[in-house]
């Protein structure tokens, strides 16, 4: 036996052959911005380029160091120069893809920082393996900037697990979905017709309020708001306010609620009896008007109706002709309707001079 053979044979009986798709343990011996150098008992040591350890760009001193020890898996047992090609990425993606499938099949809830914004959606990363998720299917409402998740860790399902088409697609909105569903039925459960609850201002538009309730949202309608006039809900609430409602009505076909802020214990038509007698002499402020008459504002949420005819005694053919709305206005209370709301007033019943004799006569 030659000494060539011997040493072969030696080499054979020191060294266990690898193979490759073999997946191996090797330990750092070498590390450089752009490759690895791993000791993998074999007859040459291991090889694991930049490429090969991550898709991200990375400076590999950064990453990994002398003395660590990896598991790898064998690309290339002869690369054509006697070196070992090596992969990390791969294997870590296919563990990956083995932990998906499992997460797949279970429905699991799976948890992962978002490596990358996309125009059309977000890329995670679970084990190695990326997660797709399209714009669609990260909220449950429209997000017209997904720059905000960058680097955040969401939780998501996996609703579609296809590794050979390179399509494993992730759901966000899915699990928004549920749990809002669980925290409307436990609050549908909770608040009743008449509670008092607090909630925080999610939406204003032109026309009322949309109060986040905890579980669901409930509309504060402008009508609503208080007992006084609001002509303009934006300059009354502003989003992520906390705010005090109260439950109007439950619509548990539509899951719709009414809320208001016309709290009883507040109505100012309580004490109208005291303040409003008739024959009491009040100073008000004209809100409106029509053809008809100035509605004049006693204080909020109590207005009493001018008539054309009570505004003076001489002839007024309509109310702007003499009044402007925003006008402080002296008149007295002939009338008062506590049931129904109703208060008229009279500015002629203070005038000092008589009517004219023309007008008497007409009458």
């Amino acid at each position: 036996m030659s000494e060539d053979n011997t040493f072969e044979q030696m080499l054979n009986e020191t060294f266990k052959p690898i193979h490759v798709g073999e997946v191996v343990e090797g330990e750092v011996i070498d590390v450089k911005p752009d490759e690895a150098i791993l000791n993998i008992n074999g007859k040459s040591d291991g090889i694991l380029t930049r490429s090969e350890y991550s898709n991200e760009s990375c400076d590999l001193t950064e990453k990994i160091h002398v003395g660590d020890k990896m598991e790898v898996k064998i690309m290339k047992v002869n690369d054509g120069e006697g070196q070992t090609v090596l992969t990390y990425k791969r294997l870590a993606a296919e563990k990956g893809n083995k932990r998906l499938e499992e997460a797949f099949n279970t429905q699991e809830v799976l948890k992962a920082p978002v490596v990358q914004v996309l125009s059309g959606g977000l890329s995670v990363v679970v084990e190695g393996a990326r997660v797709f998720i399209p714009a669609s299917l990260v909220s449950d409402t429209y997000e017209k900037n997904l720059e905000k998740y960058k680097d955040q860790e969401i939780e998501f399902v996996v609703t579609e697990f296809n590794p050979r088409r390179r399509r494993i697609i992730g759901n966000r909105k899915k699990l928004l979905v549920e749990r809002k569903k669980e925290l409307q039925k436990a609050l549908f459960e909770r608040i009743h017709v008449g509670d008092v609850v607090e909630g925080v201002v999610k939406n204003v538009t032109d026309f009322g309020a949309f109060i986040d309730l905890g579980g669901a949202d409930g509309l504060l309608h402008i009508s609503e708001m208080s007992w006084g006039h609001v002509e303009n809900p934006k300059k009354v609430f502003k989003v992520g306010e906390k705010v005090k409602v109260q439950v109007k009505n439950i619509n548990d076909e539509n899951g719709k609620i009414a809320l208001t802020r016309k709290f009883p214990d507040e109505n100012p038509w309580n004490t109208a009896a005291d303040k409003y007698a008739a024959g009491t002499v009040i100073t008000g402020r004209v809100a409106r008007m029509t053809d008809f008459g100035a509605f004049v504002e006693l204080e909020p949420g109590v207005d009493a109706l001018l008539h054309v005819s009570q505004i003076s005694h001489e002839h007024v053919d309509k109310p702007s002709d003499v009044l402007k709305v925003g006008q402080e206005i002296e008149a007295k209370i002939v009338d008062l309707n506590v049931e129904d709301h109703k208060i008229s007033l009279s500015m002629k019943a203070l005038e000092n001079q008589a009517p004219r004799k023309e007008e008497s006569d007409e009458q």
